[in-house]
């Protein structure tokens, strides 16, 4: 209910009479929903989640603070009546997610009612954490660091990465998850070097650096870390470039607060490896917020005004790529406080060579 009056909230500041919540993941947000055919109609006094035959009773147990609707095929006839017997002249929905087909066809179906397309104001609702969100993302990061510390001795010369990467997925989900939070990143020697690498057939051999970017998934909420581990002894350049990126990691993860923008929060890091000669090979954000989907706001970016806040979760990942070489990327998972960060990733970022 928090949820529903923090957006009907937003709603009034806004001045808009209704919106419409198609994107499966915030409607499971705001209902707790976990079917794979819902929509949200949401007004200042009607709360209505319309699904179809398969999910009427599921709906009703997840959604107790929702009126259910039986769609009976036709979704929007279903919602045209509902905002005809409010009164409603106006429905907003979310232009981030829906097709112009479902668009045009909400469209039609609502004659005499103006249909509005806005960036989905639940996303900035998404940001802030709440305990018990944090609470699922940290059970599902500490199944992610055991998995990092039993892949370990299984990483030899000779194996492949797609053979990592069914490992990895095997641990995980048999300690307790539910999934992936992605397809999972194995990459090694100069395929290491490629931001998002994902296994493939190639063999590790001795010499090689293996990135391993991977999280899973608890109660619906996701984990994310990166490691890059070396396959026997690492080179000279491979040390260095490996400690001047947990250098970038380290000024970031002091520097962090709430407050500041994501453009300050990205610079903490950039800045290092731009002062090591090294900035044209750190070419993504450094770093993303996660919860219910693996990338959501705010972000770590030089572009990005998206301003800090207390119990917001992001990723803190510099890297750097040296094509046709290797790369290296290390990845924590924070949550932000009013003074700094809470660490909440608890593998090792020693240099590992195995």
């Amino acid at each position: 209910m928090e949820r529903l009056a923090a957006l009907r909230q937003q709603l009034q500041t806004e001045e808009r009479e209704a919106i419409l919540i198609s994107n499966p993941i915030n409607v499971r947000y705001l209902s707790g929903f976990t079917g794979t055919a819902g929509t949200l109609l949401i007004t200042e006094k009607e709360a209505a989640l319309l699904t179809d035959f398969r999910y009427l009773e599921q709906a009703a147990q997840q959604a107790p603070a929702y009126e259910i609707v039986d769609i009976a095929g036709d979704t929007w006839k279903q919602v045209a009546n509902i905002l005809t017997d409010t009164g409603c002249k106006m429905l907003a929905v979310e232009a981030d997610h829906l097709t112009v087909d479902i668009y045009e066809k909400i469209n039609d179906a609502l004659d005499g009612i103006t249909v509005q397309p806005i960036i989905s104001p639940v996303a900035q609702l998404r940001a802030v954490k709440s305990t018990a969100e944090i609470a699922a993302i940290e059970a599902a990061q500490k199944i992610t660091d055991e998995a990092f510390t039993q892949i370990l001795p299984f990483i030899k010369p000779g194996i492949r990465e797609r053979e990592i990467a069914l490992e990895l997925e095997f641990i995980m989900r048999k300690k307790g998850a539910s999934g992936l939070s992605f397809t999972m990143i194995v990459g090694s020697g100069s395929r290491s070097a490629l931001p998002h690498g994902v296994a493939s057939d190639k063999v590790v051999a001795e010499g090689d650096a293996i990135v391993l970017d991977f999280g899973c998934i608890v109660n619906g909420y996701c984990s994310d870390m990166t490691r890059t581990v070396f396959v026997g002894k690492a080179s000279d350049k491979q040390r260095r470039i490996y400690n001047l990126v947990l250098q970038a990691q380290q000024a970031a993860l002091a520097g962090l607060r709430a407050g500041m923008n994501g453009r300050e929060g990205d610079a903490l890091a950039r800045d290092v490896l731009v002062a090591a000669g090294l900035g044209e090979y750190f070419g993504h954000g450094l770093g993303h917020g996660v919860g219910l989907e693996i990338h959501e706001a705010p972000r770590l970016s030089i572009s990005s005004e998206n301003t800090l806040q207390p119990k917001m979760i992001v990723t803190v990942e510099p890297g750097v790529y040296l094509p046709g070489e290797f790369g290296v990327r290390i990845e924590d998972m924070v949550v932000i406080e009013e003074d700094g960060i809470r660490n909440l990733t608890a593998s090792t970022k020693e240099l590992i060579c195995l």
